[in-house]
């Protein structure tokens, strides 16, 4: 009987928190993929390199939103049975509070080690992936980054100002492109013309001059007309891997290396990404974001949990639900705000990394304390 009852709370309790977490992981998403509209109309990507890139965002948005989901998962389907009156009905079956606690704290470890597999594998991998994605691509939507009247420098090595634009004619066409340190090209034309050729786009140009400058010296012809390649440029689109795109391992071993500088440790350095002095404090704070933080998921349990202390008919009851509520978003926020004091200061390292331990220990041994307290009065 009792597996029966529990079984069906955390099935309630499951099917709650997918609803909620993948309601408000899409809606987030369709906002981000908004604000990611630039990598077509500024960067110049196609829409399948754009759509890739927005895909693979999926993981790190949910992993982000899932301790806040998962607390008011947890304080929500708390509330609902104690104001259904099923909560009295473990009680009145012999179900201890302290029994209730321990299933939803061992119930919690399954999203911590979720969590972990998230935030320590799936989320690095899925972000260098949609980096790799924007590394391999170049310049699909040319005409999208054109504008009249402006120049444009969003392309690397290249320069583009249009007077006039026209879908994808062009007229008085200026281009500027950097052939190496003091060697440049400069193209101008009175009209111009983007298509597709051989899966290539290519820029048709009509009636102008071609200027070839290296160093001192300068040569020039006219043409009548001429053809340039524009899928061989690429964007400045940040390329290089961040912190965030890093795999666990590979941070590890840079924070191993860094401080512990040897011949071996130079030669793992210089085999990482990103792995310098300058950048060892984020370093310290991306393992603290992925492996510590977790662990707040199961100190979150036991915050909702603070509910059944208080019975329903008690008239401070909304107001004690309220501060409950509030506790466990200021732990989430206090949460969030540890990674920016973590670094490479040991002492305070080890608080950081022992806080939720603490906390946890803290709320529980309150929770014995209270029960205990409630048996000897009963006596």
């Amino acid at each position: 009987m009792k597996k029966l009852i529990f079984k069906k709370f955390t099935k309630d309790l499951t099917y709650f928190f997918l609803l909620i977490s993948i309601s408000i992981t899409l809606i987030v998403w369709v906002i981000q993929a908004v604000n990611f509209l630039d990598i077509i109309t500024e960067d110049g990507h196609g829409m399948k390199i754009y759509f890739l890139y927005t895909l693979l965002t999926i993981p790190k948005i949910f992993s982000k939103i899932l301790p806040f989901i998962y607390f008011v998962s947890v304080f929500y389907m708390i509330q609902k049975y104690e104001n259904n009156n099923e909560l009295i009905i473990f009680w009145t079956i012999g179900i201890k509070k302290i029994d209730f606690i321990n299933i939803l704290t061992k119930f919690s470890i399954i999203y911590l080690v979720a969590q972990l597999l998230l935030t320590i594998y799936l989320v690095p991998k899925t972000l260098d992936q949609a980096r790799s994605f924007i590394r391999s691509s170049n310049v699909d939507l040319f005409s999208s980054i054109v504008k009249e009247k402006k120049f444009i420098d969003t392309v690397k090595n290249l320069t583009i100002f249009v007077e006039e634009k026209e879908g994808d004619n062009l007229k008085n066409i200026f281009l500027k492109e950097k052939l190496g340190k003091e060697k440049n090209q400069i193209i101008i034309a009175k009209n111009g013309k983007i298509i597709d050729k051989n899966n290539q786009s290519i820029l048709l140009l009509f009636e102008g001059k071609v200027i070839n400058n290296d160093k001192e010296k300068t040569n020039s012809f006219d043409f009548s007309e001429s053809e340039l390649n524009l899928s061989k440029f690429s964007t400045k689109t940040t390329t290089h891997p961040k912190l965030q795109e890093v795999s666990t391992n590979n941070i590890i071993a840079c924070i191993n290396s860094l401080n512990n500088p040897d011949d071996k440790a130079m030669k793992i350095m210089s085999s990482l990404t990103n792995c310098n002095l300058k950048n060892l404090d984020a370093s310290y704070q991306e393992v603290f974001k992925r492996i510590i933080l977790p662990f707040y998921l199961p100190v979150l349990s036991l915050i909702a949990c603070l509910i059944i202390i208080k019975s329903k008919d008690d008239y401070k009851f909304i107001k004690y639900k309220l501060l409950l509520f509030i506790f466990g978003v200021i732990t989430i926020i206090l949460s969030e705000l540890s990674i920016k004091y973590f670094g490479t200061n040991i002492s305070k390292n080890a608080v950081l990394i022992l806080l939720p331990i603490l906390l946890f220990t803290f709320i529980y041994f309150y929770f014995i304390k209270k029960f205990s307290l409630v048996l000897l009065s009963k006596k």
